[in-house]
């Protein structure tokens, strides 16, 4: 497959928690079977934290977006019922800080520390107003080489 071919999956998914391992595990299949295998770690990462905040901060259905740019990157986002924006992202610190130790209210901060890009947009889905939260890679910078599958 070319190296710039482009791709667009979604998944769309119950309100439960379930559904995050779902997500991410079908995250890893999309990314291996695309040859992106250098993404799969940090794109779990990443879309366990979206779609983590998709489901356990909203009460309807949430979607899985995963698509490729036509320049490389890949963007991932998850689409949930609430319009609002997200709260701004706690810093993560280094050190025995105690953000780091709490169980919660990390995820955008590990968004912002991971991915290259992030953001939100206002969306509509299943017939309701809501949002989606992403981010992106670029396989391009260092430290985010694919590796390819095919022999």
């Amino acid at each position: 497959m070319p190296e710039n071919e482009t791709w667009d999956y979604a998944l769309s998914i119950p309100n439960d928690v379930r559904a995050v391992t779902v997500c991410r595990r079908t995250l890893r299949l999309i990314l291996t079977l695309h040859g992106l295998i250098g993404l799969v770690d940090t794109a779990e990462l990443l879309a366990t934290e979206l779609v983590s905040n998709a489901v356990r901060h909203t009460e309807g259905p949430a979607a899985l977006r995963v698509r490729r740019t036509r320049e490389g990157a890949v963007w991932i986002a998850a689409w949930d019922t609430d319009p609002a924006p997200p709260g701004p992202p706690r810093p993560l610190h280094r050190g025995q800080d105690r953000n780091l130790l709490q169980e919660d209210g990390r995820g955008l901060g590990l968004v912002t520390a991971c991915a290259d890009l992030w953001g939100w947009q206002p969306s509509a889905r299943f017939g309701a107003r809501g949002k989606y939260v992403w981010c992106q890679l670029d396989p391009g910078l260092p430290g985010h080489d694919p590796v390819s599958t095919s022999g």
